[in-house]
């Protein structure tokens, strides 16, 4: 069934998605605003449950790629993503019916709002990540056959490029290429589907998750519960698996630089409460990577691992980690969608440069509880 999303769905979306982002995607607060100001215009949007498509629609996913934090220094006018859901429709001869996001994370769940408000279409409650990944790539749809050629990208100055490659990673290549260009952020359409397509290759419903969990977090600010709670049970009457805190304690150092369209970094963090005495890393790549206490795994990609604020459980970016934060670091497990052995050779911990096999995070710590 389609519902109608509305000015406090959106704020509830920007929470619920910046904690799925694992860190990444954008910082949802910005894209938040342009949503509730499009609604404010043009009223509340559509978002349609997969299954709500007839198999000859037409479904044209809209993003930004690129370095997350240059967004926040690089305001978009709004209409970039239209733009090139735009140049699809005319250089592909067909009409987008609806659109849809190509991660649940961060800024990356709200501009597809923006452009179905924009275009007078709905969205479609599904993504093809189920969290953020730093790569074009690294989507359900390109593990079950969709290619992301062609892709459209525009820039907040005008200016236009639509690629035709071989395969998904090449249009990643040379879509990076652009992006840096185009001054480090690009806003794509791209992974153009049929309804049946859609309906086969992605993970259904995370918007509506997104949604539900954001509302659950900023009602406990209220109700006093404790986030974790909330969190835990939301997420294990879902697709994903319960969330796992993996750590607590005060971040004592960040290093994070921006380099061929990525945000690259590590965050240290001193350990609080049960885990004094310990350490925590935790690798970004644009998203949180991996999670080690005291040099051991505890969590890998492609299971979400999150930093949340440790007073409100708000979730906190790549890009807006700080020194002296108190924090709360969970683990999510994620759908099974993203586990095949296909999926984990383009997303798993070794296509990231580490020398590991990847371990499911509830394998991980039933290990160490049956150690205890």
């Amino acid at each position: 069934m389609s519902r109608w999303i509305t000015e406090e769905d959106i704020e509830n979306l920007a929470v619920g998605a910046a904690l799925l982002g694992t860190g990444g995607g954008g910082d949802p607060y910005l894209g938040k605003l342009m949503v509730q100001k499009c609604i404010r215009e043009n009223g509340p949007i559509e978002l349609i449950d997969p299954n709500q498509l007839s198999d000859q629609d037409t479904v044209i996913p809209v993003s930004m790629m690129g370095a997350p934090t240059i967004m926040t220094e690089k305001i978009p006018n709004g209409d970039e993503s239209l733009k090139s859901l735009r140049l699809m429709e005319k250089q592909s001869g067909v009409k987008a019916n609806a659109t849809m996001p190509v991660e649940c994370g961060g800024l990356n769940s709200t501009i597809p709002f923006v452009v179905a408000s924009k275009a007078g279409i709905p969205v479609v409650d599904a993504d093809g990540m189920g969290r953020a990944f730093p790569e074009l790539q690294m989507e359900t749809f390109h593990i079950h056959g969709v290619s992301a050629s062609p892709t459209a990208l525009h820039d907040e100055r005008g200016n236009a490029v639509f690629l035709e490659a071989q395969d998904s990673p090449m249009i990643e290549h040379i879509a990076r290429g652009v992006a840096v260009r185009m001054g480090g952020v690009a806003h794509a359409a791209m992974y153009k589907m049929t309804g049946k397509e859609v309906k086969d290759t992605s993970i259904h419903n995370t918007m509506s998750l997104c949604i539900d969990l954001g509302k659950a977090i900023r009602e406990t600010q209220i109700t006093k519960q404790n986030p974790i709670e909330v969190i835990k049970h939301v997420t294990k009457n879902s697709i994903y698996g319960e969330a796992i805190v993996l750590f607590e304690g005060k971040v004592t150092d960040v290093e994070r630089k921006s380099t061929d369209g990525f945000v690259r970094g590590k965050a240290t963090v001193s350990g609080l409460k049960s885990f004094i005495g310990k350490t925590l890393q935790v690798d970004f790549q644009n998203e949180n990577l991996c999670a080690q206490i005291d040099g051991k795994v505890v969590a890998m990609v492609p299971d979400l691992i999150t930093f949340l604020d440790s007073e409100t459980g708000l979730p906190i970016t790549t890009e807006g980690m700080k020194y002296g934060f108190r924090v709360i670091c969970i683990g999510i497990p994620t759908p099974p969608i993203m586990r095949s052995d296909k999926a984990i050779e383009v997303w798993g911990p070794r296509y990231f440069g580490y020398d590991m096999d990847y371990v499911e995070i509830e394998k991980i710590h039933d290990k160490e509880e049956s150690h205890v």
